[in-house]
């Protein structure tokens, strides 16, 4: 009954972020609200890459589940693994980091990230969909199932390959442009920037550690049965803070 609960669960969210991604994509079918995507296009911003890596992630987490339903668990391992790679380097990071920077921003003074003019563009409900709810969802995910994590090295190696990634696209559009895909970098020198740029890797990488911790408070003593259950090569046999 919990295994078909949890199914069910993760079949909403994934529409419920379909449903997120189709709204979004609408938008450039209007003529004035599509001006938010001139320069890079939806693509340049966090929070909608975020929404997309959601939905790739509860979709990759519901074909987990039902084919662990349908089939010998050890036939899917590669899945569950691929499932657990992308939650803990990517999608808990991420995710995070957008619903805390946003937020701080947004409180501190709310033009640097998100003008009042977008107001008219985005509901209310849609911006605390896109960067609120997005927090619950991934504690929820964290209670209902451990989730492997690999060396310490790899994983802050992965987040740091995307982080790189992004600041990239973020140069390259000003580069071509000569506008900044966020406010708050109009507002900054270029040391400014530079410092921005790490302080926000070290944020996120500080979050990828919380949540490397927070799956060993919440399910530390079940890591050896899960090994064997699923017979992955997870390394969560022992604490966090004692892994390279």
């Amino acid at each position: 009954m919990m295994r078909t609960s949890v199914c069910i669960y993760h079949f909403l969210v994934l529409n419920w972020y379909i449903f997120l991604n189709y709204y979004i994509s609408q938008l450039k079918g209007d003529k004035q609200k599509s001006l938010i995507f001139q320069d890079g296009g939806q693509w340049k911003y966090l929070t909608f890459l975020n929404l997309f890596l959601q939905a790739i992630f509860y979709g990759v987490t519901c074909l987990d589940d039902v084919l662990k339903r349908i089939k010998e668990k050890k036939d899917i391992k590669f899945i569950t693994a691929f499932r657990d790679l992308l939650f803990t380097t990517l999608a808990f990071p991420i995710s995070t980091f957008v619903f805390l920077s946003f937020w701080i921003l947004f409180l501190y003074n709310r033009d640097l990230v998100y003008p009042k003019a977008l107001d008219g563009i985005f509901p209310v409900w849609m911006n605390h969909a896109m960067h609120t709810f997005i927090f619950p969802f991934l504690l929820v995910e964290v209670i209902l199932r451990p989730h492997c994590y690999p060396l310490k090295k790899k994983g802050l190696t992965l987040l740091a390959v995307a982080s790189l990634g992004y600041i990239s696209s973020v140069l390259w559009i000003y580069y071509k442009t000569g506008m900044w895909v966020y406010p708050v970098f109009a507002k900054l020198s270029a040391v400014g920037i530079a410092a921005f740029f790490s302080l926000s890797y070290i944020f996120i990488a500080s979050i990828y550690l919380l949540g490397e911790k927070l799956n060993h408070w919440k399910w530390g003593q079940l890591i050896s049965l899960l090994l064997i259950e699923t017979l992955l090569p997870c390394p969560l046999s022992t604490a966090p803070g004692k892994r390279g």
